[in-house]
C-alpha cells in the first residue's frame, strides 16, 4: 500500500519519498523483478552498466537485513548485491526460459520473413506471415533446433 505519492511525500534532495508496505512475500517478488529489470538493463553493457539501475537493486536488497531474509543478499567491495543463493534459488532459470521462448520466437519470424523475401507486412500478408511463424514454432517445438542448418557458401 502507497502511504505517500510522488509530490505529496517527504522530500531527500528535493526529490519525493515514497513509502509502501509490502507483505514479506510481496517484498520477495519485489526482488524477484527489481533483479530481472536490472539484468535486462543491464546485462549486455559489461563495463557500460547504468549505475542508477545498480543502485536501486542494492538499495532493494538492503531491506533484506531489515526483514531477515539474509540468504538472499551478500556484500561486495562495499555494496549490497543479490546473494548467490537468491540467483540460485530459481531466478536464473525463470530467464532462462524466458530466453529460449523469445529466441524460438524472434528465429521464426525472421525465417518467415526471410521466406517472404522481407517484404513490408500489411493487411494483405500479415495471415500468411503468421502462418510460417506457427509453421516453424511447430517445427522447433518438434525438433528443437536440430533439422536448422547454414549453408556457408
Amino acid at each position: 500500500m502507497c502511504t505517500s505519492s510522488p509530490g505529496t511525500g517527504r522530500r531527500k534532495g528535493g526529490a519525493s519519498i515514497m513509502m509502501m508496505e509490502l507483505s514479506d512475500k510481496e517484498f520477495r517478488r519485489l526482488l524477484d523483478l527489481v533483479y530481472v529489470g536490472n539484468w535486462v538493463m543491464n546485462s549486455l553493457r559489461g563495463s557500460q552498466r547504468i549505475k542508477d539501475y545498480d543502485d536501486v537493486e542494492s538499495k532493494c536488497f538492503s531491506y533484506c537485513l531489515k526483514t531477515g531474509m539474509y540468504s538472499l543478499f551478500e556484500m561486495m567491495d562495499g555494496e549490497v548485491i543479490p546473494s548467490a543463493s537468491f540467483e540460485d534459488g530459481g531466478i536464473q532459470e525463470a530467464i532462462m526460459d524466458y530466453e529460449d521462448a523469445i529466441f524460438y520466437d524472434i528465429l521464426a519470424e525472421e525465417l518467415a520473413r526471410r521466406d517472404m523475401d522481407f517484404a513490408p507486412i500489411d493487411n494483405s500478408n500479415d495471415g500468411e506471415l503468421s502462418r510460417r511463424i506457427d509453421e516453424y514454432m511447430e517445427e522447433f517445438e518438434e525438433n528443437g533446433l536440430n533439422n536448422v542448418s547454414v549453408n556457408k557458401e
